[in-house]
């Protein structure tokens, strides 16, 4: 994992994961997440970015 996916899954975990996946669910999901928290966010982003 590079320092900048790094960064973007700390700050950004949306843009994380579209980066990664593009458009889906699992867009949708970190969205979600990191509407309800930012920390659920980043979480999600440090997984699904493994």
């Amino acid at each position: 994992m590079s320092l900048v996916t790094i960064l973007l899954n700390i700050f950004l975990p949306p843009l994380a994961v579209f980066l990664k996946h593009g458009v889906g669910t699992t867009l949708l999901v970190s969205i979600i997440l990191t509407l309800i928290g930012w920390i659920p966010g980043v979480i999600h982003a440090f997984i699904v970015n493994d």
